[in-house]
């Protein structure tokens, strides 16, 4: 991290326990207890993370999160305190916090944060089931929003086998909320306090994804010009989740499989072995038991994971659940966008109740998004889903109104779509439907900072039609990034 400053807003007391090891490791810190005191350090040092109490005299964490909101390069703020409880948890997460924590503060779990890039936070990060997806006190869990019995019972399971250190593999289709029951089982373990890392074994090849897992030393192979910790080493103590494990290749599955025997990992190039102490959770959406049949997958390996089977239902197998998680998310957007209060006509409950959701939970997320920008304070319609969908013809109203419209006339097509512009722009009904697809489209990019798979997933659609849309908006000679 190239940052080393921390700014802690908190008694100067509360930072006794780490504050000489922190400034061995070579961080610059900073301690206020008011608000006035802060704002001093963020303007002059702008600090890579800053670690908050919920309240100081004159002070609530809730003002600094608002400020945080309104400004994409703020300091991540992870909150702490002695006297945590699960509500106090689910609020500020939802409002932005980056975490929260119980005290006393760790040096190794400050270390295991401030040593990741800082990434950017437009939209608070929310899990494929309702929950969010920072890191949990002990006990405490991500809320998984949901009451039908095939997801109660799921849950029930996970509850049980949480606080033990035995291997879950939790299989499932894709957006299901794999990884929050990861999580889950994490924050409700006696590791809790400890490390919580993910890797995504299909995001690598063979030879990266190794040194990925295992670390490797100093001139191990080019490029490699220090030695660096792989993931088990830096979930030590913790919980390591391996997610999309059938991705990964059989020579490199050899290798897992005698880490997960012996709980020891030898780097790359390396001549000494590490022993860890790692709990290991997986997670796949393919069936492995084929996998293996075919080949492509090592039987030892699967048993070896498998010692807890997790199987998470898709959203078109929970029932009334649909409803419920739309009305989460819809009151989630709300808050985020800082929209009046919205709810499902009808109509629309009874679209949601018949649709059959290939993209499960992710696609309802997505979906009512879309929907509650689109509404903008009005019952919620089937026809602000915006689905390409031939039951419903969204488009027709796509060519523009003739000139002589005066309201259309009169309404100038927006130059860029800023956070307000946008808002703007969703404020009455004489937008025609097609910009206001332009602005959706611009507005996706601006909060995924331009990341284009992202901002395709959350409107929707496919980086092809994504791609295809912009260049459309170039030749037509309007601006975009």
């Amino acid at each position: 991290m190239a940052n080393r400053r921390l700014l802690f807003l908190m008694p100067a007391q509360a930072v006794t326990g780490v504050f000489s090891a922190l400034k061995d490791a070579g961080f610059d810190l900073g301690i206020a207890e008011n608000l006035k005191g802060a704002t001093v350090f963020i303007r002059k040092s702008g600090p890579g993370v800053i670690f908050a109490r919920p309240q100081l005299p004159g002070f609530r964490v809730e003002d600094l999160l608002a400020v945080g909101g309104d400004d994409p390069n703020f300091p991540p703020v992870i909150v702490t305190t002695d006297k945590g409880t699960p509500e106090e948890a689910e609020r500020l997460l939802n409002l932005g916090a980056r975490d929260y924590w119980l005290e006393p503060l760790d040096v190794e779990r400050i270390l295991s944060v401030v040593k990741e890039p800082k990434k950017p936070a437009p939209v608070p990060q929310v899990s494929t089931l309702g929950g969010h997806k920072p890191g949990y006190p002990e006990g405490v869990g991500p809320r998984i929003v949901g009451r039908h019995p095939t997801i109660s019972r799921v849950l029930a399971l996970a509850k049980q086998v949480a606080p033990s250190k035995a291997t879950v593999l939790i299989m499932g289709e894709s957006g299901t909320g794999k990884e929050m029951f990861a999580r889950y089982l994490h924050a409700m373990s006696k590791r809790a306090r400890g490390p919580f890392i993910a890797v995504n074994c299909a995001a690598l090849p063979e030879h990266l994804l190794e040194s990925e897992l295992f670390g490797h030393e100093k001139g191990a192979f080019t490029g490699a010009i220090a030695r660096k910790l792989g993931k088990f080493e830096l979930a030590n103590g913790g919980t390591l989740l391996l997610d999309e494990i059938s991705e990964m290749d059989l020579p490199l599955q050899a290798k897992l499989l005698r880490v997960l025997q012996e709980s020891e990992v030898d780097r790359v190039g390396g001549s000494e072995t590490v022993r860890v102490d790692v709990r290991v959770l997986a997670t796949t959406n393919r069936n492995l038991e084929d996998w293996v049949k075919e080949g492509k997958f090592r039987q030892d390996l699967y048993f070896r994971l498998n010692v807890i089977p997790l199987r998470l239902p898709a959203l078109h197998e929970r029932g009334d659940d649909v409803l419920e998680l739309a009305n989460f998310f819809i009151n989630m957007y709300v808050r985020e966008y800082a929209l009046p209060p919205m709810t499902l006509s009808d109509q629309a409950k009874s679209w949601l109740m018949s649709y059959a959701f290939p993209g499960n939970v992710r696609e309802l997320q997505n979906l009512m998004e879309r929907a509650v920008l689109l509404a903008n304070g009005r019952p919620i319609e089937p026809c602000h889903f915006l689905l390409e969908n031939a039951e419903w013809p969204l488009f027709e109203e796509e060519t523009p109104p003739p000139p002589e419209d005066p309201v259309v006339e009169a309404a100038p097509a927006p130059k860029r779509a800023e956070t307000g512009d946008a808002l703007q722009a969703f404020s009455g009904p004489v937008i025609p439907l097609h910009e206001m697809e332009r602005i959706m489209i611009i507005k996706g990019l601006e909060v995924t900072s331009g990341n284009r798979t992202q901002a395709a997933e959350m409107l929707g659609i496919s980086v092809r039609t994504l791609r295809n849309k912009l260049n459309e908006y170039r030749s037509q000679g309007q601006p975009v990034d």
